[in-house]
């Protein structure tokens, strides 16, 4: 029997995520000038955390810093954090973020280094919550994607 297969989001979540958060925030502070404080309320966390983002204590990965995805991964970074400073949402840059590792190779290059072989795990893409504003008649006001 081989090595149990995780689904493609798990490795994302262990590898892509924090990487792409800390070198986010990295952006958002020296780039755009914001404080630790305002990152950190973008992103749902302490400035704690915001601030070990910053220092390297968290969000690192060698996989990507050595992979051939790295100048295109850390490119995509730069411009989440020109539209995330622009007023975009987040979580939509981080989706796009996420989107390129699926696409581009770096999922598959995530598998072998966790020492998969074959297919990758089938994936879902990520569902897109709608969020629904109500009068006080309960008569839908706004919808949002």
């Amino acid at each position: 029997m081989g090595v149990p297969m995780k689904l493609p989001c798990e490795l994302i979540v262990t590898h892509i995520l924090p990487t792409a958060r800390g070198s986010l925030a990295k952006e958002l502070v020296k780039r755009h000038g914001m404080t630790q404080v305002q990152v950190a309320h973008l992103f749902g966390v302490t400035s704690a955390a915001v601030s070990q983002y910053l220092k390297g204590l968290r969000g690192g990965n060698n996989l990507i810093d050595k992979s051939a995805y790295r100048d295109d991964f850390y490119g995509m970074i730069a411009d989440a954090a020109d539209a995330v400073a622009a007023g975009e949402d987040v979580t939509e840059a981080l989706c796009r973020i996420c989107g390129f590792v699926k696409d581009s190779g770096l999922l598959r290059a995530l598998y072998v280094f966790e020492g998969y072989s074959g297919d990758l795990g089938q994936c879902m893409e990520c569902p897109r919550l709608c969020i629904v504003s109500f009068d006080e008649d309960d008569d839908v006001v706004k919808e949002e994607a």
